[in-house]
C-alpha cells in the first residue's frame, strides 16, 4: 500500500509543516463523499475533507481537501491544502501547499506558496506562486 493510500486507512490526514522538519500535524476527516456517490453544489468546511466521488460546483474551506484516486472534481476550490489523488478540473487557491500525487491529474490555473508533483503527476495550465505566511517560495517534484 502506498504511504498515500496508507496515510488515510484510519480517516486521518497527516500533514508534514516542511520536508525538513520531522513534527507532524494530524488532522482528523470531517466528512467524506465515497466512491459512486455523485455531489453537485457548494461544500464549505473546516478540518478535512476527503472527495473519493463525482463533485461539481465551489469548494471553500479553512483546512485541507483531500482528492481520492479515482475522484472527479469539476470545480474551483479555496483552501488551505489540497491533495490531488484523482482529477480536478477548476481553478485553486491554497495558502499553505498544493500536491498532486502520481495518479493525479489537474486542469486548471493555481495559486499556492508550496506547489509538489510527483512523478507520473499531471497539470495543464498556469501556475501563480505566491509568498507562504513564513516569506518563503517553494517549489518541489517528489520522487
Amino acid at each position: 500500500m502506498s504511504a498515500y493510500a496508507d496515510s488515510f486507512c484510519n480517516a486521518k490526514l497527516v500533514k508534514e509543516r516542511h520536508m525538513w522538519e520531522k513534527k507532524k500535524e494530524v488532522e482528523e476527516v470531517r466528512a467524506f463523499l465515497g466512491k459512486g456517490a455523485e455531489f453537485i453544489g457548494k461544500l464549505i468546511f473546516n478540518g478535512a475533507v476527503r472527495i473519493d466521488g463525482d463533485f461539481q460546483g465551489e469548494v471553500y474551506g479553512q483546512g485541507s481537501l483531500v482528492i481520492g484516486e479515482g475522484a472527479l472534481v469539476k470545480a474551483n476550490i479555496a483552501v488551505n491544502s489540497v491533495y490531488i489523488g484523482g482529477e480536478v478540473q477548476g481553478n485553486i487557491e491554497v495558502k499553505e501547499k498544493i500536491n498532486i500525487h502520481s495518479t493525479g491529474k489537474f486542469y486548471g490555473d493555481v495559486r499556492t506558496p508550496v506547489f509538489i508533483m510527483e512523478e507520473g503527476a499531471f497539470f495543464e495550465g498556469r501556475s501563480n506562486m505566491t509568498e507562504a505566511a513564513g516569506g518563503k517560495i517553494t517549489v518541489a517534484r517528489a520522487v
